[in-house]
């Protein structure tokens, strides 16, 4: 009897042990990819740059449209070409601009459009002043759903000033960016066009605001760039499906960033 008593504490105890040795493993796994994650904003997040443009004689002269990174030589932004798609008063002399730094008193550096792929809508930025550090570009080879991924960008920025925000999340589908619609009532000329000639982008389940198109998305354990987040762009083929849910982000593989620079003769 008192071995049977003595078996089942042992017993006991082994079990507790293990579930305990388990819980530390898991604890530890969680501090390691947190770890990753701190790591890989503080990699990522000097690239990051505010666009807009840049007007003395508005109040005030800067306006912040969107979200960029460094890219290439240092004296390179890409973004959504819809964030610097609108026309300039030349007039005035409005420039686009990028915006480096936190908070209202950013220091803002004039810029140029040297490249433009419209149907994957990015842009390629050439700005004037110091070099910044470039992000690390993943390669052309579509990520994996389920890989865990996060973006930094300025969600509100023209309200809160430049203060930049990230935001995780996972991959969680590669989808067309145009889905077929039930009748041709819902049918746009921009939808036909893009159901043409479709290509894939990612479906992300952390929410991206309109601040935050051109911001980075990357992998969250090394920092390499896999994505450019869109919040407009890709909406607008998908809305008649499925009506601008909340929490559904996309972004555009980082494989066209690539061949834009390529085509400039640019390093990635």
């Amino acid at each position: 009897m008192v071995g049977d008593k003595r078996c089942a504490v042992m017993n006991d105890l082994e079990f507790y042990c293990d579930r305990f040795m388990l819980f530390v493993l898991l604890l530890l796994i969680s501090q390691g990819a947190q770890a990753d994650v701190v790591n890989a904003i503080k990699r990522v997040k000097p690239s990051v740059v505010g666009i807009g443009t840049l007007l003395r004689t508005r109040t005030p002269p800067a306006q912040l449209t969107g979200t960029g990174f460094i890219v290439s030589d240092g004296q390179h932004a890409i973004t959504n070409y819809h964030v610097v798609s609108r026309k300039l008063n030349q007039q005035r002399n409005e420039r686009y601009a990028i915006f480096v730094g936190k908070g209202q008193n950013a220091n803002v550096s004039t810029a140029t459009i040297v490249g433009v792929d419209k149907e994957h809508d990015l842009a390629l930025l050439k700005f004037v002043g110091k070099k910044r550090p470039a992000v690390k570009l993943g390669s052309d080879t579509l990520v994996s759903e389920g890989r865990l991924c996060a973006f930094t960008g300025f969600p509100i920025g023209a309200a809160l000033g430049l203060y930049p925000v990230t935001h995780r999340g996972i991959i969680s589908a590669v989808t067309p960016i145009a889905t077929q619609v039930g009748n041709s009532k819902q049918l746009t000329a921009a939808l036909i066009s893009r159901l043409r000639e479709t290509f894939n982008v990612y479906q992300l389940d952390a929410t991206a605001y309109p601040g935050n198109s051109g911001s980075p998305l990357y992998e969250a354990d090394t920092g390499k760039v896999i994505g450019v987040v869109n919040s407009v762009f890709i909406k607008e083929s998908k809305e008649t499906v499925i009506q601008k849910p909340s929490g559904i982000s996309y972004a555009i593989p980082v494989k066209y960033v690539r061949q834009l620079l390529a085509d400039l003769n640019l390093q990635p």
